[in-house]
């Protein structure tokens, strides 16, 4: 037997061994093949970043509306804040002293001149002016019994005349006894006067305060303050509005005084109006300006037919004193701010967006006056303000600047800003 015949390798581990075989080959294809797949990853990626890129479509150019300055009179107005006040201030005091009997008005009323409002008790007056009558008559026939004498002796001549002594003596006795009557008449209009002043009757036209008496009470008819106060009667027709102005003001009314001009017209609107409705004019300013804050006390007058303005009410005045001006105007809204300046955007003929710094105005509704920085025939942007920048590209349709209504602002109604300047219609 021979050495190869009796080393016979078992069939078990000769298929054990092709197995090992086959993985070996396998696990060193594997390397290969994923190297093939990163190669043609990288192939794939390679050519489409070499591919050309399609070139990017332009955005259509905003379209916005433009229109020329709106060119308008304006009448420029300072704004001031003051208070109403009554043209005429009375304080009712009696002028005779007793009880009072009767009030013949109601408080807040609107009395006039001459009306009857107190009643003091009357009859002792009554009494004192027929005790002075009486004395008046006895003086008159005093009188006429002097003048009587007098005449008979006056005429006498010859031995019929009397003494020049006994003549002199009866016409002292007459005119002692036109004295003595004058006097007793005098005394009968003192009584009456007394009569008179115990109806007390308003001295001016306007509204009266409450009573400060009831029927029943004793008040004193002192001469001056010690008289007792009744009620206080303020004229409301027409009303005064008091304020504080400056020393401009003060120099421009006397320039108007010197060249005879009107006076400025005012305007006045309530804390609770939007509308300046109060119309009058300055009637008054005061000797002197404060030398601490360097402003003058000025008066305007105002028609209060109707009574329904109140002294002592707050009101915001305005005060033509700007005169009548052409102006620019345009929309508050295309007016931005570039940090501490104002500039609106212009278009110019070829499109392009340019921003125009200007010197802005008061506001009249929601146009605002450009006092300079423009021309009145410039392009302006009146509509999709934040869309268009300095320097881009536009697309232009044509609109019109019109005065519309006043600004609000906020979710609900805003307070009205005291304007500064109002079209002339």
């Amino acid at each position: 037997m021979n050495l190869a015949t009796s080393l016979e390798i078992p069939s078990e581990y000769a298929r054990d061994s092709d197995v090992r075989t086959e993985r070996g080959s396998s696990s060193r294809r594997m390397p290969v093949v994923i190297g093939a797949l990163a190669l043609v990853a990288v192939a794939g990626l390679g050519w489409k970043f070499l591919q050309p890129e399609p070139a990017a479509a332009l955005p259509p150019p905003t379209v916005v509306q433009t229109a020329h300055p709106l060119v308008r009179d304006v009448t420029q107005w300072d704004d001031y804040v003051g208070r109403f006040a009554p043209s005429k201030t009375v304080e009712v005091r009696p002028r005779v002293s007793g009880a009072i009997t009767q009030i013949l008005f109601k408080d807040g009323d609107y009395v006039q001149a001459g009306q009857a409002l107190f009643v003091v008790d009357q009859r002792p007056y009554r009494a004192a002016l027929a005790e002075a009558q009486a004395d008046a008559a006895s003086a008159s026939a005093n009188l006429a019994l002097a003048r009587s004498d007098y005449s008979r002796v006056a005429g006498l001549t010859g031995d019929e005349a009397m003494a020049a002594s006994e003549v002199d003596q009866r016409r002292a006795r007459v005119r002692a006894a036109e004295a003595a009557l004058a006097g007793a008449q005098a005394r009968v209009r003192t009584r009456s006067l007394d009569v008179e002043f115990a109806t007390v009757r308003a001295p001016i036209s306007g509204r009266v305060s409450d009573r400060r008496v009831d029927s029943g009470n004793l008040v004193s008819g002192d001469n001056g303050a010690g008289a007792t106060l009744l009620t206080t009667i303020n004229a409301v027709s027409p009303i005064y509005f008091t304020f504080d102005a400056s020393e401009s003001l003060f120099l421009k009314t006397q320039r108007d005084k010197a060249e005879k001009r009107d006076a400025a017209p005012v305007e006045v609107r309530l804390q609770d109006e939007a509308d300046y409705r109060w119309k009058g004019r300055l009637d008054f300013t005061d000797n002197g300006l404060d030398p601490r804050s360097g402003t003058i006390r000025v008066r305007a007058s105002l028609d209060n037919a109707d009574g329904f303005l109140t002294p002592g009410m707050f009101g915001n005045m305005r005060l033509a004193s700007g005169g009548t001006v052409k102006a620019m105007l345009v929309p508050d809204a295309a007016i931005r701010a570039d940090q501490t300046r104002k500039v609106v955007m212009v278009v110019g003929k070829d499109g392009t967006v340019a921003s125009r710094p200007v010197e802005t105005g008061p506001l009249i509704g929601d146009l605002r006056v450009v006092r300079s920085g423009l021309k009145a025939d410039d392009t302006v942007v009146i509509s999709n303000y934040q869309a268009v920048v300095p320097g881009a590209h536009v697309q232009t349709k044509a609109g019109k600047i019109v005065s519309g209504a006043q600004v609000q602002a906020g979710p609900g109604p805003a307070e009205p800003a005291a304007a500064q300047a109002t079209l002339v219609n």
